[in-house]
């Protein structure tokens, strides 16, 4: 079984992304679809056989990675698949906005803020049109098929792996040489912040199942090893709470990223990005011993730990 990589541009900061084919049992299969542009509507068009299209299966509804998915429930007989968690936003997407714009008043951000904030996404530049139908990946994926998924969080709350017999769609959850920024997100079954560091900490050893398969990401070309991509992460993140140390008492967000960047970070949508990496750090310092014991339990601490100690005790 052939599983094929398509490389679309993106108009975005992350650059190109993948999107993946594969025929199972005569059925073409699409994972993710790359953004909402004429210039990735062409490339599908011209790449992938969309008559004969019947599953479009999303990893995590980041534009990047589901934009199409509206476009191809028109344009083909294809059967969408979106997450649970990302299904269960489209429901209660009010109420998310709502729960947001609640808890980022709560950590310091002014009204100007939150209104400039909420332009963005409200413009659907952000966030395109959903399918009007779709079925849930947890629940209706059809057996047949034989492609199982891994439940991922902490990059996003929806974040799945797809796998097959000896390959894993790894959508954002495994990127070599990015650091995966944990997006800031409200647990629409709590009513509470999601909270991206405790969900990732047991993503680890999901991850760790993933050592013999071939990992199909969707950015850069390939994964060359699991363990190597999972340190660089932890390694880039624990550099990042050197920076945060001097601030992170500070319960206030907005304040710690003026003291921190004051004019250098100022377009809206990169302050909240920055928002939820300091929340995903903070969370770290205030109980380190979840994320250790997951590295021990993969036997990747050794790889960490002085950096995870320096981290930890100033």
């Amino acid at each position: 079984m052939t599983i094929k990589q398509h490389t679309i541009d993106t108009p975005y900061m992350v650059g190109p992304v993948h999107c993946y084919t594969v025929k199972i049992k005569g059925e073409l299969v699409l994972f993710d679809t790359g953004p909402p542009t004429d210039k990735a509507r062409r490339y599908l068009r011209e790449h992938v056989d969309l008559r004969s299209l019947q599953h479009v299966i999303i990893t995590h509804c980041h534009i990047d990675h589901y934009g199409l998915a509206s476009w191809l429930e028109k344009e083909t007989e294809a059967t969408v698949y979106l997450p649970y968690r990302d299904a269960l936003k489209i429901t209660r997407h009010d109420t998310q906005i709502e729960e947001m714009h609640r808890f980022l008043q709560g950590v310091g951000f002014g009204e100007d803020y939150l209104a400039e904030l909420g332009r963005i996404f409200d413009s659907g530049v952000l966030f395109p049109p959903l399918p009007e139908s779709f079925r849930i990946i947890e629940n209706d994926l059809p057996l047949h098929l034989g492609i199982n998924y891994l439940s991922c969080p902490g990059h996003s709350q929806s974040d799945l792996i797809l796998i097959g017999e000896d390959w894993a769609v790894s959508g954002d959850v495994l990127l070599r040489g990015i650091f995966q920024s944990p997006l800031l997100d409200i647990d629409l079954e709590t009513g509470e912040r999601f909270r991206n560091y405790d969900v990732y900490c047991d993503t680890l050893i999901k991850l760790a199942m993933l050592r013999r398969k071939r990992v199909m990401p969707g950015h850069r070309e390939r994964i060359e090893s699991v363990d190597a991509t999972i340190i660089f992460y932890i390694t880039k993140m624990l550099e990042r709470v050197a920076q945060l140390r001097p601030y992170a008492d500070d319960a206030n967000i907005a304040r710690i990223i003026d003291r921190m960047f004051g004019k250098i970070l100022s377009e809206p949508f990169h302050i909240f990005l920055k928002t939820s990496e300091i929340l995903f750090m903070k969370d770290f310092l205030e109980q380190p011993d979840r994320l250790l014991d997951s590295l021990v339990t993969i036997g990747l601490y050794d790889a960490v730990s002085a950096r995870f100690q320096d981290a930890i005790s100033h």
